[in-house]
């Protein structure tokens, strides 16, 4: 009985490895999708950032920082 179980193990744990080695990753249109979402972000980031309110507000940080004594 224990070979048999052991033999039943052993396929059922190839199969499984099996499985994970075909969706091991992300395809190219995954990629492609990810990519271009960061870019996304990437453009929302830099216009709100460099927007008047937000922009004076870090340089008005920075100076702060910069202006702190000890």
């Amino acid at each position: 009985m224990y070979k048999a179980v052991r033999a039943r193990m052993r396929v059922l744990v190839g199969r499984v490895a099996r499985a994970v080695r075909r969706d091991a990753g992300m395809v190219t249109s995954e990629y492609a999708m990810g990519i271009v979402a960061a870019v996304a972000f990437a453009a929302v980031l830099y216009k709100v950032v460099t927007s008047g309110p937000v922009s004076a507000a870090l340089q008005g940080i920075v100076k702060q920082a910069l202006d702190a004594r000890m």
